[in-house]
């Protein structure tokens, strides 16, 4: 995407990505069992430390609860009510697979919904109920700081944080604005400057949100940020959400000046990110994303997913070809607002972000089967997580890998030789 992307799509291209993408293997590592595994990791930390990463945010969601395929939206516009499966093979039992009431998935205790609060409670209950899988810990921020840590003068501090999981354009947008707040905060917090870093990591549709936050950061202004920042107000006067109000006062004149981080860095890396919104490169300093990818062509197209009806419904329960949430969750697919203004705004936010819309958009979105957008490196990692198990709460249909534990170690050694090698 290009410079003052000012919120346009990613273009979904289907074209070899060339040098910007590497093919790796990972190796499971069990660091709190393995030394050499801590000095890996505390070597790491030093080289980070070295290219000025002072902050590492875990950013992250809930696969639980959050219609993680956005099949609401799906149904809503129609989708078998409206016979638009009707003569696509396998397609029918491919929604099922993805809606909530037939994928396996389990609900939240209580019935709890988005927004989730960033709080201690929630993670707690998250970890108890999901543990590593597609959710940073408290056991994974605590030992990746004690890991990275170790005869740092400086320490990197870690931070995990909980994003409110609304799954459609308003609540990414919502969350952008959030994350903006945070850092600022953390800028400001650990007197952050020049030559400083702020790292993210952000899983699923966490990746997302840090895209908007990119076209946001934009150095030029442009219409669509202000558009954007105004409608974003007018909704929070009116569902009574003082948190987005104020930091949007407080954070636009930053972005006006470009002072926002105070001349600190921000480098993104997303795991497992649907390709949907574009990037502005302009915002950010260092892109990576990294998809759980097994290669199941026969086109020697190894870099893109495959997606094929019927087919893909006796692939997926096992999550064979790598991660089927971040293949699918793509333009057309959302959670649906709860309220009618929440449904207004979404609405026009919708038209700023995202030109596609429809049952067919998202099947022709889905069978593109993009992996890498076409902004920042990408990684294609084999997390070695299809077992043959039908039980979902293994993989998650290939998209709780990268938050395990003994993910940790590989996640950071590539991070440190595509970025800051």
């Amino acid at each position: 995407m290009p410079i003052e992307n000012s919120f346009q799509h990613d273009e979904m291209s289907r074209k070899n990505p060339g040098e910007r993408i590497t093919v790796r293997e990972m190796t499971p590592t069990a660091l709190s069992e393995s030394s050499s595994g801590q000095d890996a990791m505390a070597t790491l930390g030093q080289r980070l430390s070295q290219t000025g990463v002072r902050v590492i945010v875990l950013l992250h969601g809930s696969i639980m609860g959050t219609d993680v395929f956005g099949v609401q939206r799906l149904d809503e516009l129609g989708g078998l009510k409206r016979g638009y499966s009707r003569g696509v093979a396998g397609l029918d039992a491919l929604l099922a697979l993805m809606r909530e009431n037939s994928n396996g998935i389990s609900p939240l205790p209580g019935g709890m919904k988005p927004p989730l609060a960033n709080d201690d409670a929630t993670k707690r209950l998250l970890d108890e109920q999901i543990g590593d899988a597609g959710n940073f810990t408290n056991a994974y921020a605590e030992l990746m700081s004690q890991s990275l840590n170790r005869g740092l003068d400086r320490p990197i501090h870690c931070i995990r944080e909980l994003w409110s999981c609304e799954h459609h354009h308003l609540g990414r947008a919502m969350a952008a604005i959030s994350m903006l707040g945070c850092l600022r905060d953390w800028v400001e917090t650990h007197k952050l400057g020049q030559g400083d870093r702020i790292l993210v990591q952000a899983h699923g549709q966490a990746g997302l949100v840090l895209a908007l936050v990119s076209n946001l950061l934009c150095v030029t202004a442009n219409s669509s940020r202000k558009r954007l920042l105004d409608l974003l107000s007018d909704f929070a006067s009116q569902s009574n959400r003082p948190d987005i109000a104020s930091t949007i006062q407080r954070v636009a004149p930053l972005l006006t000046n470009g002072a926002l981080l105070n001349g600190a860095m921000l480098d993104v890396v997303t795991f497992g990110m649907p390709v949907r919104y574009g990037w502005d490169p302009s915002g950010l300093e260092k892109l990576l994303h990294i998809v759980n990818h097994r290669s199941m062509r026969t086109d020697g197209k190894t870099w893109l997913s495959k997606m094929e009806l019927p087919q893909i419904t006796m692939e997926m329960p096992i999550a064979w070809g790598g991660d089927y949430i971040q293949e699918l969750a793509v333009a057309g697919s959302d959670a649906v607002p709860a309220t009618d203004e929440a449904k207004a705004a979404n609405k026009a936010v919708w038209e700023i972000v995202e030109p596609f819309d429809g049952f067919e958009r998202w099947l022709e979105c889905a069978r593109r089967a993009v992996r890498i957008p076409s902004e920042g490196l990408g990684m294609l990692a084999d997390y070695k997580d299809s077992t043959g198990s039908t039980n979902v709460r293994d993989h998650y249909f290939g998209h709780a890998a990268y938050t395990r534990l003994n993910a940790m170690l590989f996640n950071t050694t590539e991070i440190v030789r595509t970025l800051y090698s």
